[in-house]
């Protein structure tokens, strides 16, 4: 079937139309979008990567959560804004057009629906731009439409403990952290035999880049043949493990929190994009 890693009670597309009718409070019911991508991750790690670890961490997050705070998840987008790495093969890339499209007409299928929740869990950082386009865009058409978009690994959690001081300040891709996750999340597509190391220069300028990350536009192949921007080494799957309980866990309050929470809400004035003439409700 195709929920993956998401768990089927959990699956909104496993509800008929008159299920989903039926559900209490959909207002508040938070639906999860994951979004990630087709992409080369070097030579030990598969293309999927960036939609494992979309799915497979709010996945485990909607597995915890408790039985009375209401929220789904949907089949991902696996298909992403992949441009930095189309001159590997394997990566398959979306324009950021497409992809604004995709993720916009998908949201106004749950605001048709009767849901005004909407979490859109990116997996790529190639392409957080795009999915803060489509959310203000879904906002302006709708005042009552509460859209996150939102990193799946920018939540806290246990990596920190794991890498270097270099990987932190540098590692951009197909680094420690990806490959543990990997190795506890499909551990059979990880072939650590063909691993290599590589890291960026180091951006010649403090004042455009304090940590020495790339302040210009890049894509992979400017810092070598391989496609990996850190260091695999050392990863392992108990590490991963860890790194995927500790993001479920603060996955699971974030839902929490996104459920119980109220927003702005404001009238759209009919010709769409008007002055927000709102109030904050207080939580519940």
């Amino acid at each position: 079937m195709i929920h993956g890693y998401i768990p089927p009670h959990r699956f909104l597309p496993y509800l008929s139309w008159t299920d989903i009718a039926a559900l209490p409070d959909r207002e508040n019911t938070v639906i999860v979008l994951p979004v990630g991508a087709i992409e080369q991750h070097g030579p030990h790690l598969p293309c999927s990567v960036d939609s494992v670890i979309s799915s497979g961490v709010l996945g485990k997050a909607l597995e915890r959560l408790p039985a009375d705070i209401r929220a789904f998840g949907l089949p991902p987008i696996t298909y992403g804004k992949s441009d930095e790495h189309l001159h590997f093969p394997g990566t398959l890339t979306l324009t950021g057009p497409t992809l604004l499209a995709t993720i916009t007409e998908i949201g106004e299928s749950v605001y048709r629906a009767g849901f005004r929740k909407l979490l859109l869990a990116n997996g790529h950082g190639g392409q957080p731009q795009v999915l803060e386009m489509a959310a203000r865009e879904l906002r302006l058409r709708h005042g009552d439409f509460v859209i996150v978009p939102y990193h799946v690994s920018r939540l806290a959690n246990s990596s920190g403990k794991y890498i270097s001081e270099q990987e932190r300040r540098l590692a951009m891709h197909a680094g420690h952290s990806e490959t543990a996750l990997m190795l506890a999340l499909a551990p059979d597509t990880v072939h650590m035999e063909r691993a290599v190391a590589n890291f960026p220069p180091v951006f010649p300028s403090k004042v455009l880049s304090a940590d020495g990350r790339p302040a210009c536009a890049w894509t992979a192949r400017d810092f070598g043949p391989s496609g990996v921007i850190g260091d695999p080494f050392g990863a392992t799957t108990e590490q991963g493990h860890d790194i995927l309980d500790t993001l479920a866990d603060s996955w699971v309050q974030a839902l929490t929190d996104l459920f119980h929470m109220q927003w702005v809400t404001r009238e759209v004035e009919s010709w769409g994009y008007g002055h927000q003439h709102g109030h904050i409700q207080q939580a519940l």
